[in-house]
């Protein structure tokens, strides 16, 4: 087995592919494995069990991972006409998504699950997998486009649809992971109801199906409270930016960077202006507030770049995106060893360590990478 996919045919079109379609259980993923069965492809789906207790993982439209996911999943992959199975990875989501998760919150740090799932579970334990087994491709209902070029090199590229666009979360793929990926959707400027209606016509019983929200393995959505129970509560200080206290807080792993929310401080700042969150300390427990502007990020420090292709050689001008649907900021990045430094243009705000940066050239991504530290205004936060 290569780890590139096979080269186009006789005529130049494409060579029929041996495809393994990951089947959420929802509309996208399931008119993804259908495209890609139309397109000639042999086509089986596979259902990811991630959880060692499925009923816990869903409530209303939020989550996945549960027995009615699985058997929504078997059920399009029947109508479609492809073999399905289902396939155990919940030990292996457990320790690198799940405790990763509770882990980067105990050091104070801001973490993307759907990055570290991508990266570790579906082309990585999944595509493994494939691979041994005789799979050229793993396809998923990923709104992102891989281009290739004659060479048969990929390029992930953002989705025909912007507002639709989903390369952030994955942005973590290496070149050997891209040259196995296979986004069906990522060309498709259709609406979401467009897809609902596509899958109607195919005959697909998710077409109505709600689209999963938030963190998959909160099941209620209560970020704090998932924490607190892994954690624990520990009354701390919350205090302001001369180290004054003016609240308490019972856990520090309960607040984010740039939050303005919840804070629980019991009198206005001095000036009557919100207070946000402008640093956390697991060491001491302690939360500090401030100003909105004492938020702005000039330049950041990040670790464990990813690049989706070669890396670059030196400094260059991109465009960065800091969060899932994020806008993007113009900066410049430069490699230095196994960090990346990234100055941007114009300050930017809610930037926290642990967070994704992903850099882009155009629509095209050029890589990832984990904040560890940010400078504001002459001071540096880690």
């Amino acid at each position: 087995m290569t780890d590139s996919l096979p080269a186009p045919g006789p005529a130049g079109g494409p060579r029929r592919l041996r495809v393994l379609a990951a089947m959420s259980g929802g509309v996208d993923s399931a008119v993804a494995a259908a495209r890609a069965a139309e397109a000639g492809h042999e086509v089986t789906g596979v259902h990811l069990a991630l959880s060692a207790n499925p009923k816990s993982f869903r409530t209303g439209a939020r989550g996945c991972c549960t027995v009615e996911d699985s058997r929504d999943a078997r059920r399009a992959a029947d109508v479609i006409g492809i073999p399905f199975y289902v396939w155990d990875l919940a030990e292996r989501f457990r320790q690198d998504v799940v405790e990763d998760f509770i882990a980067e919150y105990r050091e104070g740090r801001t973490p993307n699950p759907c990055l570290r799932c991508n990266e570790k579970i579906k082309f990585a334990a999944l595509l493994d997998k494939a691979l041994a087994l005789g799979f050229d491709a793993v396809c998923t209902g990923h709104y992102a486009t891989v281009v290739r070029g004659a060479d048969g090199r990929g390029e992930l590229h953002r989705s025909a649809d912007l507002s639709k666009d989903q390369s952030y979360v994955l942005g973590v793929l290496d070149e050997r992971q891209l040259a196995h990926a296979m986004f069906p959707l990522g060309d498709t400027r259709a609406t979401k109801l467009e897809i609902r209606a596509e899958a109607e016509r195919r005959g697909l019983a998710v077409a109505r199906k709600p689209d999963s929200h938030d963190i998959c393995f909160i099941a209620d959505g209560d970020t704090q409270g998932f924490l607190a129970g892994h954690l624990g509560s520990a009354e701390g200080d919350i205090v302001d930016e001369e180290g004054q206290k003016v609240g308490t807080h019972r856990g520090a792993h309960g607040f984010t960077i740039g939050q303005r929310r919840g804070l629980r401080i019991g009198h206005p700042a001095p000036d009557g202006k919100p207070r946000y969150v402008l640093d956390i300390s697991p060491v001491t427990n302690t939360v500090t507030v401030g100003p909105a502007e004492a938020l702005d990020v000039v330049a950041l420090t990040a670790i464990r770049p990813r690049w989706c292709g070669a890396a670059p050689t030196g400094p260059a001008a991109y465009t960065a995106q800091l969060r899932a649907h994020g806008a993007e900021t113009p900066v410049t990045a430069e490699p230095d060893g196994g960090s990346l430094r990234v100055r941007f243009a114009e300050p930017v705000r809610g930037v926290a360590p642990g967070q994704a940066i992903v850099l882009y050239d155009g629509t095209r991504v050029v890589g990832s990478a984990t904040i560890s530290a940010t400078e504001r205004a002459g001071a540096a936060v880690g």
